[in-house]
């Protein structure tokens, strides 16, 4: 079995390398993997001591942030190199000053898997939520090195709980110890006979809350809220927008929107402005620009949106109004602001858990966004009471880091 995986995903890079071609995220993923090697060779000597974190893409890399800082902190004479899947967490944090080394991932052949660990050759190896790549991980458990998996988030559908899941049950047998978000998480991996398990929480919680401990000012932002009550709709879709847009076009002058679209396409962009009543600006215009006398701003940049979210009174979160996945609500949470998304979250346990505690509220239509929207504008007492809610969400389930950091200290690293 572990033969034709290692055959399919030789394949599978074939189609991919066709993709380069009409793709720039692909033609990325593909040249990105070129240099994996000669990067490691260059930045990791035989002498040096490592800890792996793997991440597959962006939002895997700040759920691990806090344990990297952590470890970072604790052993600093560690070099820590940091692996991505995805481009879309490569490319921007390339640079990152927490990882002394960030690389791609090259896909995950047996080949691959025995030289990127010859080559990193970690004390300790910590893959983030969702990656079971089974060569590295195999390739691990040979070398005798300590593997973990952190935030966790298991599923009944998952192809570990099917008949035919047999090396992915095999992979995740791998881990030394795995350390998971809930306890239906819990329940599930013993079904398979996995009990190596430990209930710690999410990590984004410890990520979040030390956001409100940051400098968030944003000029541009204190200038263009001024005195209003402001509507953040951060990592937003086409779908979101959509029916955003009823309830941006029916406020009253007293409410300012900054929206931050998930994707920075300036044509999609372009076409949700001529859509608007009321005046919009680009964060990227507004140089010489009055911001206080727009309604609209839209942050058509990235890196900034966990900042602006501390000057919210409202949040709207995208990805959930399509079939994208939703995208974090801890970050407004963390700031005490109520919180509106689309109804597709069935896979988000933090959204549900917020929803039942009324501190969060799902729309699956224009109507119903503009209702709870204008409902959360009008009432004062209801939108601090729901953000009230929120905040103390975030603050009720930290701890997954500390937690994740006393097993590894436990490791004699």
């Amino acid at each position: 079995m572990r033969i034709s995986y290692s055959f399919l995903t030789r394949i599978s890079y074939l189609f991919l390398w066709i993709a380069q071609f009409f793709s720039k995220k692909m033609k990325l993923f593909v040249s990105g993997r070129k240099t994996v090697f000669e990067t490691l060779a260059k930045y990791i000597t035989a002498s040096d001591q490592t800890i792996w974190f793997h991440c597959a893409s962006l939002g895997e890399f700040e759920q691990g942030l806090p344990i990297m800082e952590a470890v970072k902190k604790e052993l600093p004479n560690y070099k820590i190199v940091v692996s991505f899947f995805s481009p879309s967490g490569y490319e921007i944090k390339k640079k990152t000053a927490v990882a002394d080394v960030v690389v791609y991932l090259p896909l995950d052949t047996i080949g691959n898997a025995k030289n990127f660990v010859r080559a990193v050759h970690p004390s300790l190896a910590v893959f983030v939520k969702y990656e079971f790549w089974p060569n590295y991980l195999f390739e691990l458990k040979r070398q005798d090195i300590t593997t973990i998996l952190v935030s966790g988030l298991f599923r009944e559908g998952q192809v570990f709980f099917k008949g035919h899941g047999g090396l992915m049950r095999n992979a995740l047998k791998s881990f030394d110890r795995i350390f998971v978000q809930d306890a239906v998480s819990e329940k599930l991996l013993k079904t398979i006979n996995i009990t190596n398990v430990t209930v710690s929480g999410d990590t984004r919680f410890d990520r979040v809350s030390h956001q409100i401990e940051q400098d968030n000012t944003l000029p541009f932002a204190e200038v263009f809220k001024n005195k209003s009550l402001c509507v953040v709709c951060g990592s937003t879709w086409p779908e979101d927008e959509a029916v955003l847009l009823e309830y941006m076009n029916l406020a009253p002058e007293e409410v300012k929107f900054i929206v931050a679209p998930h994707n920075i396409d300036h044509a999609k962009i372009e076409q949700f402005r001529k859509k608007l009543k009321p005046a919009s600006v680009l964060f990227s215009e507004k140089e010489g620009q009055r911001l206080q006398e727009f309604s609209v701003l839209i942050i058509d940049t990235v890196g900034l949106l966990s900042k602006i979210y501390s000057y919210a009174d409202i949040a709207y979160v995208g990805g959930a109004m399509g079939k994208t996945g939703l995208h974090n609500i801890l970050e407004p949470a963390t700031f005490g602001v109520p919180i509106v998304i689309g109804s597709h979250f069935e896979n988000f346990p933090e959204a549900k858990r917020l929803q039942q505690l009324a501190g969060l509220y799902a729309v699956d239509s224009a109507a119903e966004c503009t209702e709870i929207l204008s409902k959360l504008a009008t009432n004062k007492r209801f939108r601090l009471e729901t953000g009230m809610i929120a905040g103390h969400f975030v603050n009720n389930n930290t701890g997954a880091t500390k937690i994740t950091l006393d097993y590894i200290r436990k490791q004699g690293l």
